[in-house]
């Protein structure tokens, strides 16, 4: 990785991205300082540390602390990213929207267009949501037509200029834009829980006791991140052999190739599905004002990822266990609609290719399949693993901090697919020297 930034600073193209990514970077942690206007900011504040829930953790992770300063990209890009899903969802249930995408470059113009009206009216809907939910409570400093429309507009607007600037990084800079936007929100909160994490386990206590603690957490967090990178590197091969034929007076044919099914093949879409899930009755709930007891509180605590693990009452762990379902169910879910065994068993028999020892059709659907099933539950194995344990120690050791699994997973993701990304660029532009020598 470090090999990888050191050569492509040598390289004035790619030092001119590097440096635009940077200041568009630099830009987005400007505006995750810049209130909206209008809005009671110290009411918001104090409204959110009072949310024993903490359902909002993950929320205000992603955006970098821009959703409790109620800055200007309070939304950030959480309404692109759901708009990508569901445009990714609705591909495979529509015929229409599954042509475009297979018609190549003008297809995919079309289905990103799309996304992006998609995403200003899933912003447009959010931010209504806030300002009327938190308006009443005392979010505004004046609660009328104007001051809701004002809040409302500030904060669609934040999201589409989010938006924009991830296409414009994609294009200008070091690519990969919207993830290195989530990446850098996520990173800009880590200073802040390390040290939190140090002055609850590791400052002030005896000498012996603080070397333990400070050892204990940086293996955990090295532990988890390296399991990430083999979930996020792990591939199995499929051998194929494709059948010699003869084209006019030539032998071809007869390569070998391989089908690569990675291990983790939904990325960390699963996590997000079943947190979200988890996390929207509670949302809901607060935007609502709720604070009532009764059932529909119990069915809260059961939800809430706050009362997971603690050992003084440990039957809302039942919470954790459907949670570890849900990311089991998901990351199946996600990979059938995803990837489709049937359709590359049948083009590698309209181009003559064949899995060893398997016939083609429908034999080599069912055996792409079988391997699919065994590797995609390892794959949520390892995802549970690494979004559960932040929960366990949080449960148990009161260890508290905004990012937890999720934000590794997307972290480490999004950075080994950049390096690739460089190393791409580089490549290409060694072979275009080459060919103009």
């Amino acid at each position: 990785m470090l090999t990888t930034l050191k050569n492509a600073f040598k390289i004035k193209e790619l030092r001119g991205k590097i440096f635009f990514t940077f200041v568009m970077l630099v830009v987005i942690r400007i505006g995750s300082q810049l209130p909206v206007p209008g809005v009671n900011g110290e009411f918001f504040r104090s409204w959110f540390e009072g949310q024993a829930n903490g359902a909002f953790n993950f929320f205000d992770a992603i955006t970098g602390g821009s959703f409790i300063n109620m800055s200007i990209l309070a939304l950030n890009i959480n309404p692109y990213i759901t708009s990508s899903i569901i445009m990714q969802l609705l591909t495979i249930a529509i015929p229409k929207l599954e042509e475009m995408q297979r018609d190549g470059e003008d297809g995919r113009k079309k289905i990103t267009a799309i996304t992006r009206y998609v995403t200003i009216v899933l912003a447009l809907i959010q931010s209504t949501a806030m300002a009327v939910a938190f308006g009443r409570q005392g979010y505004l400093l004046e609660y009328n037509a104007l001051s809701v429309i004002s809040a409302v507009a500030t904060l669609t607007a934040g999201s589409a200029f989010l938006m924009w600037v991830g296409e414009r990084i994609t294009e200008k800079g070091i690519g990969n834009g919207i993830s290195i936007v989530l990446v850098i929100n996520i990173i800009s909160r880590l200073p802040e829980d390390l040290k939190n994490l140090f002055e609850q386990f590791v400052f002030g206590k005896a000498p012996a006791t603080a070397v333990l603690a400070a050892a204990v957490i940086i293996a955990i967090i090295v532990g988890m991140v390296v399991l990430v990178i083999i979930l996020n590197d792990g591939v199995r091969r499929i051998p194929v052999q494709y059948a010699n034929k003869v084209q006019g007076r030539k032998m071809v044919g007869g390569q070998t190739s391989n089908i690569p099914l990675k291990v983790n093949t939904a990325g960390v879409i699963p996590v997000i599905f079943a947190q979200s899930l988890m996390q929207m009755p509670i949302m809901i709930s607060s935007f609502a004002g709720y604070n009532g007891t009764g059932a529909w509180s119990e069915i809260l605590k059961y939800l809430n990822s706050a009362t997971w693990c603690n050992p003084s009452d440990l039957k809302y762990t039942v919470g954790l266990l459907v949670y570890v379902v849900l990311i089991i169910l998901f990351a199946y879910f996600y990979t059938s609609i995803t990837f489709n065994p049937l359709m590359i068993a049948d083009n590698m028999k309209k181009q003559g290719g064949f899995i060893p020892g398997i016939r083609p059709g429908k034999p080599t659907s069912d055996y792409l399949n079988g391997v699919l099933n065994y590797i995609v539950f390892i794959g949520a194995a390892g995802l549970t693993v690494v979004a559960v344990l932040p929960y366990v120690f949080n449960g148990i050791f009161k260890a508290s901090v905004s990012f937890g699994g999720t934000s590794l997973i997307i972290i480490v993701s999004v950075v080994l697919e950049t390096m690739k990304q460089m190393e791409s660029q580089m490549l290409v532009r060694n072979y275009k020297g080459f060919l103009e020598k």
